[in-house]
């Protein structure tokens, strides 16, 4: 069995769904002005903060006005609070952090979010304390797919890249994963089940699939 020296996790869509109600959110903001937020194109940002689509930019576009951008803003956040679970991680989240925690493997979280939104997430979830480095997109020049994060994270363990796992549910973020050289294992969300992911070295539906020694001994000598 191959010598795992860290693992790694994205935030959004992994360890807590955010990204499904985040899309669900604008489809209700779109609807009020009857416009619909086709699942493909909203799948172009996900995994990238800084991606070039913006759904708020594309309902000024199909109403044809200008529309008071901060009030839509706010109005998308009242609806995603309001679709959001309380203190909820995807399955087998927990399962993988007290056992990486057992096995005394450093943890760590590589986000293209901000760090406020993913340290307030982190601790409605009340685990911000399984977490060695946190690094959000303040943090490095370049979001995903740049291996910049990932990279950062590493070295901030002081673990090599290629000792280390990479748990994803994008294609941004698994293509940063793969760049930084490390492991990648696919866990999509109901948002990217029906993207591919290239290159990466095993796909779950969910943690649940495989306990975290599975996966370990069911990846390659290399990445």
């Amino acid at each position: 069995m191959i010598e795992i020296e860290a693992v790694v996790f994205d935030f959004d869509g992994l360890i807590r769904d955010t990204e499904w109600y985040e899309y669900q959110s604008f489809c209700t903001l779109l609807q009020e002005y009857n416009v619909e937020l086709p699942l493909d194109l909203y799948c172009s940002r996900v995994g990238d903060y800084n991606g070039g689509f913006d759904p708020y930019q594309y309902l000024q576009k199909c109403v044809s006005k200008s529309l008071d951008l901060e009030m839509l803003r706010i109005r998308r956040r009242a609806v995603y609070s309001e679709l959001v679970p309380d203190r909820l991680t995807r399955p087998g989240v927990m399962e993988y952090l007290n056992r990486a925690k057992q096995l005394g493997l450093p943890v760590g979280l590589a986000s293209s979010s901000p760090r406020n939104w993913i340290l307030t997430n982190l601790q409605e979830l009340g685990i911000t304390s399984y977490f060695d480095c946190i690094r959000g997109n303040e943090d490095v020049a370049c979001v995903k797919p740049d291996p910049e994060l990932y990279q950062l994270v590493t070295t901030t363990l002081r673990v090599s890249p290629e000792r280390a796992i990479a748990f994803e549910d994008s294609p941004a973020g698994a293509a940063a994963a793969l760049a930084a050289g490390m492991y990648c294992v696919i866990v999509p969300n109901a948002l990217t089940c029906h993207l591919s992911f290239p290159g990466c070295h095993l796909r779950l539906t969910t943690m649940t699939d495989l306990t975290l020694d599975e996966v370990i001994a069911q990846l390659p000598e290399t990445p």
